[in-house]
């Protein structure tokens, strides 16, 4: 199953997350089919918090990808700001 997830990066105690589709089989951080954005939860108030390409989520999941939890309520979160 292709799932849209988090993949963290970044420093020890600096947390940065690129938003990822990939096979559920592999590892969180491990190989990933395409970056559709990122999550940036210590973004500084000038800086952007969370980016997302809509219109290749919208092809993804269009295709049967299946969104985590997580990347489901910042989705919902991104959808306002967006509109």
């Amino acid at each position: 199953m292709v799932v849209i997830r988090l993949a963290r990066s970044g420093a020890k105690k600096r947390p940065f997350f690129h938003m990822v589709v990939a096979d559920s089989r592999n590892r969180r951080d491990g190989r990933f089919i395409e970056r559709i954005g990122y999550y940036n939860p210590v973004a500084a108030e000038n800086e952007k918090g969370l980016v997302v390409n809509t219109e290749r989520l919208a092809y993804w999941q269009g295709h049967g990808a299946q969104l985590s939890p997580t990347a489901a309520r910042l989705v919902k979160q991104a959808a306002p700001k967006a509109a």
